[in-house]
This record gives C-alpha cells, sequence and structure tokens, in this order.
C-alpha cells in the first residue's frame, strides 16, 4: 500500500515538473498578447488624437504654430509606439 502511494506521489511531481515549462510559456504568451493589444490600443488612440488636432486646426482651434507643435510631439509619440509594436 506504501509503495502504491510512493508512486502515486512521485508520479504527481514528475508530473508536475514536466508540464511546469508548458504552463509559464502560456502564462508569457498571454503577458506578450496583453502588452500587444495595449500597445496597438495606444497606437489608435495616438492616431486619434493627430485627427482631433487637424480638425481643431481646421475650425480654427488651434492657430498654425500650435497645431504644427501638437502635431510634431503627437506624430513622434506614436512613431515610438510603433517602434514598441515592431520590437515585439
Amino acid at each position: 500500500m506504501e509503495f502504491v502511494l510512493a508512486v502515486l506521489v512521485l508520479a504527481a511531481v514528475v508530473a508536475l515538473v514536466v508540464t511546469g515549462p508548458l504552463r509559464r510559456s502560456e502564462e508569457k504568451q498571454r503577458v506578450e498578447d496583453d502588452h500587444r493589444a495595449a500597445l496597438e490600443a495606444a497606437k489608435e488612440a495616438k492616431y486619434r488624437e493627430i485627427r482631433d488636432a487637424e480638425l481643431d486646426y481646421r475650425m480654427g482651434k488651434l492657430s498654425a504654430a500650435d497645431w504644427r507643435e501638437t502635431d510634431r510631439e503627437l506624430r513622434a509619440q506614436a512613431i515610438r509606439i510603433l517602434h514598441e509594436l515592431d520590437e515585439s
């Protein structure tokens, strides 16, 4: 009886050790997918900000100088997000 119990415990330990890397890789993949989804959302939000700034300029809410500065900053931020997406 003790032998059977010892074999069952040993089998359980071996199963945990063998499947450990598989469980960790799934966790890692989920984290990477979440990070990529967050970057995609940030990219779309930044594009929306660029379009909104252009609309504000066309409607006269922003001066040409303010719009150029804002546009330059927003596009630089968008480029950083795109580079991060390329790296992931």
